[in-house]
């Protein structure tokens, strides 16, 4: 009787824990990364990646030092500051520099999902979207790097160490991807929009074809001193944003996600007050110089940082006024506002130059809860008197838009001032630290210290003192 307890126990048991064949073969399967997840599962997990760890991501917090829209008064952020370590490290990017690299192979995948002969061909808005959001991701990481690999890239098992391709090249491609973005954003097709697995514009392709565009223009306007075409910024700009309602933005909230800016002050508190800041809002009698900074908790006198020689400290120096729902800019309307400005200033076009200077103006106001009436005034009694010659216009756009960017447009600031001294105008933006000037990002530590074509590109880092990207004049 004992026996046959046992037996039967024995039985129930093997039973319980047998797999059948097909069990087995799914145990090594990462069920949070499944292979063959729908195309507009993939984009949502894109957009957010791209614009809270891309756009609003250490790229950005390290452009508001060198631009001097903050001072870094703390640890990584005081070192970037004061010129030694973070600027030339290959860590200092690392982070960004996966994640551009990550989102570009889960874009490729999604394209090739949606492309024709793909399992989703049909799917042509988020073909599109995929497509936009490469030129974005492939822009910044080739903007901030100069040469980077990207012929051999994302194609694991084939090449293990790609080679660098010449940013010339790459402008080719993100303008390539731009087009054939378009293209696919004005087909008609059956598939149901995505709505809200889009947290930018639910779904609608009328959104991202604006925003196509809206980069069209952008890196348009990049391109002008090596091959300047402000008809082609101004004609790309016109098919763009009309308003505030289309620009392309990642909203924040008290919840998730949270603005990365606020974020970093409450995780972290490495940013000061910057004295160069004040003091160019000063020299304009600038209404927003009450807006855009705080007290630091716990002080009751307003201390702003020099940049280039802060003390190291906390809790000392005044802050940006921060907002945990500041939004993360994608594009912004006012950036497109700004970008028709300079192209018709370039044209000598001062008319149409001044139209689209005030109307940024008074955008950039309304963001910071100022009404139309003080931007005009403003515009009357500081701005247009340097609308009567073509420098002084091209000057004063340049210096608006500056203030207009702050803080979380820090990248494209970056890039402004880079070009801006590449063409000679460098002292539109006057920077007050004398300093080294940083002026491009490193490659980040996991393919220096894996990738022989990009270690040998790397050096000792130096370079990023010397070197401009070929946009701005150099040869890499």
């Amino acid at each position: 009787m004992k026996t046959r307890n046992f037996i039967i126990i024995l039985l129930a048991y093997i039973g319980l824990f047998s797999c059948s064949e097909d069990v087995m073969q799914d145990i090594n399967k990462n069920v949070n990364n499944p292979s063959d997840m729908q195309a507009r599962l993939i984009v949502t997990e894109i957009i957010n990646s791209t614009a809270y760890s891309v756009v609003g991501s250490d790229m950005a917090l390290y452009a508001s030092v060198y631009v001097e829209y903050n001072v870094g008064i703390w640890n990584q952020m005081y070192n970037a500051e004061i010129r030694t370590t973070e600027p030339i490290s290959a860590t200092t990017y690392n982070n960004t520099w996966g994640e551009i690299y990550s989102n570009l192979m889960n874009l490729k995948n999604v394209i090739e999902l949606c492309s024709p002969d793909g399992p989703e061909e049909n799917n042509t808005t988020v073909l599109g979207i995929a497509q936009i959001l490469s030129a974005l991701n492939l822009a910044t990481l080739t903007d901030l790097m100069g040469d980077v690999p990207w012929s051999e890239a994302l194609q694991p098992g084939e090449f293990w160490t790609p080679q660098l391709d010449k940013q010339s090249d790459i402008y080719v491609v993100i303008n390539n991807f731009i087009n054939d973005g378009i293209a696919n954003l004005q087909k008609t097709t059956s598939i149901p929009a995505i709505r809200g697995q889009d947290p930018i514009y639910a779904g609608s392709a009328a959104g991202w074809l604006k925003f196509a565009y809206g980069l069209k223009a952008r890196y348009a306007m990049r391109l002008s001193k090596v091959s300047p075409n402000y008809d082609a910024v101004i004609a790309a700009a016109n098919q763009s944003f009309t308003g505030k309602s289309e620009e392309a933005r990642l909203n924040c909230n008290e919840t998730m996600p949270r603005n990365p800016f606020y974020k970093f002050y409450t995780d972290r508190d490495y940013f000061g007050a910057s004295q160069s800041l004040l003091e160019k809002l000063e020299d304009r009698d600038d209404p927003r110089m009450e807006e855009f900074f705080q007290l630091h908790a716990g002080t009751s006198e307003w201390v702003f940082a020099p940049n280039g020689n802060p003390d190291q400290r906390q809790g000392y120096y005044s802050i940006s006024k921060l907002s945990i729902s500041a939004p993360i800019y994608l594009m912004s309307y006012h950036e497109l506002e700004f970008l028709k400005a300079e192209a018709y200033a370039r044209k000598n076009d001062l008319e149409n130059a001044g139209f689209h200077l005030k109307n940024a103006i008074i955008t950039c106001f309304s963001n910071w809860g100022l009404s139309n009436d003080d931007a005009e005034e403003y515009f009357e009694d500081v701005v247009s008197a340097s609308l009567s010659s073509q420098s002084e216009a091209i000057k004063e756009i340049m210096m608006q838009k500056y203030l207009g960017l702050f803080e979380g447009e820090a990248v494209e600031t970056y890039c402004d001032i880079r070009r801006l001294k590449a063409m000679g105008e460098g002292g539109s933006i006057p920077l007050a630290n004398t300093l080294q000037f940083p002026l491009r990002y490193t490659y980040g530590a996991g393919d220096v210290t894996t990738n022989v074509n990009v270690r040998n590109a790397y050096g000792d880092g130096s370079y990023v003192y010397t070197e401009n990207v070929w946009w701005a004049g150099g040869s890499r």
